[in-house]
């Protein structure tokens, strides 16, 4: 989910082409009905809110927008019922200054997407979920995923309470496309940022969750939530990494299982990863997926802009770190789905071509290719 580096201009400064910002009008949603665009993940797309900064203009890229009429990011992918859905964050344009902990991502509802086939017409299906709807919520509504059994459409959420402090909530419908009825409370234990959903071949479901920095994961490292001194509750760089959390959901998909646990990601010795491994630990958005039996933990390093994966024996973990799967898109961030698709395996992924602002970001998809072995080949977007 969006953040932003600390020293944060001096990072950006650093990591131009990845971070251009320039100027750029947002598009805050006001659709309710349904509205189509065509979209193909390899071909250019047509009519932008606004004329492309001239850096993306010069530029070329691995994929186009799947839709230019709002900003998206933050991809949760699932195939319900034969068609595509898709769970993004919705961008907007706030004037807020950018700061460490991403407080200028300030989103407030959901839009969901949806199309028949890779390539197809994109379908916008509205405002979802809104920030007022939501009875606990304070602020900053963040990557969401989703989930479907006997009937109900679960739609999971991140957002700060009114104490300030990242929860998740869920809320169903019964149609993947909402309109979503959140839960009058937040998920009890759950915390942090970036709920991923992911339900094994023999029915049981796990949530994985969780982000540093301002998704506030460091903030829980002794099992409870401290608000003092936010700069220095990060591992020393030669300490084990914070890791994210897991836990099985209940039977009606609304609440825990069981307590939360740490998530390892180790090194090929066995060696939890150290907060100092930038290019390798984990810092926000996971992402789950099985592959001929074997579970592969996906996500973000951050600051790095990596898209890293792990592999493991059983959906706790621990995962073994294999490498990077996916080289620094255009802005700071970055956030990913995996899904199998008519047997092929593809990534929803966002960057910054639209706007060339970090909080204004565009969704992608474009095919996840791998090894004989099942490794992830390396993609350059």
């Amino acid at each position: 989910m969006p953040q932003f580096p600390q020293t944060a201009f001096s990072t950006l400064a650093l990591l131009v082409p990845f971070a251009l910002l320039s100027a750029c009008q947002s598009n805050p949603a006001t659709t309710e009905a349904p509205t189509t665009t065509a979209a193909a993940p390899d071909s250019a797309a047509t009519a932008a809110p606004a004329a492309a900064a001239p850096d993306s203009a010069s530029k070329k890229y691995l994929a186009q927008p799947l839709v230019k009429d709002i900003y998206t990011a933050d991809p949760s992918a699932h195939v319900f019922n034969g068609r595509i859905y898709i769970y993004p964050s919705h961008d907007i344009e706030t004037g807020m200054p950018e700061n460490d902990n991403g407080d200028h991502f300030a989103m407030r509802d959901y839009h969901i997407l949806s199309m028949d086939s890779i390539g197809g017409q994109v379908t916008d299906h509205g405002v979802a979920l809104d920030l007022k709807d939501i009875p606990w919520a304070g602020r900053q509504l963040w990557a969401p995923d989703a989930a479907y059994k006997n009937g109900t459409y679960y739609l999971y959420f991140p957002v700060k309470d009114k104490q300030d402090v990242f929860r998740i909530g869920v809320a169903t419908s019964k149609l993947p496309t909402g309109p979503f009825k959140a839960e009058p409370k937040p998920m009890a234990g759950t915390l942090s940022i970036d709920p991923a959903v992911f339900t094994d071949t023999d029915g049981k479901t796990y949530m994985y969750m969780g982000g540093i920095w301002g998704g506030q994961l460091q903030r829980w490292r002794t099992g409870k939530y401290d608000a003092s001194k936010p700069k220095e509750q990060e591992p020393a760089a030669t300490e084990p990494s914070v890791g994210p959390r897991v836990a099985r959901l209940s039977a009606d998909m609304k609440q825990l299982a069981e307590p939360v646990r740490e998530v390892k990601i180790v090194d090929k010795d066995g060696k939890v990863l150290l907060s100092g491994d930038n290019n390798r630990r984990f810092f926000e958005g996971a992402w789950m997926h099985k592959y001929q039996g074997k579970y592969y933990f996906t996500y973000s390093t951050g600051d790095t802009h990596f898209l890293a994966y792990a592999t493991g024996t059983s959906p706790y973990g621990p995962f073994t770190y294999q490498g990077t799967f996916m080289n620094p898109v255009q802005g700071w961030t970055t956030h990913h789905s995996i899904v199998e698709i008519k047997g092929k395996w593809y990534i929803f992924y966002h960057d910054t071509q639209l706007s060339n602002k970090t909080w204004l970001r565009n969704v992608k998809v474009t095919e996840l290719k791998r090894g004989a072995d099942g490794s992830l080949a390396l993609i350059n977007p």
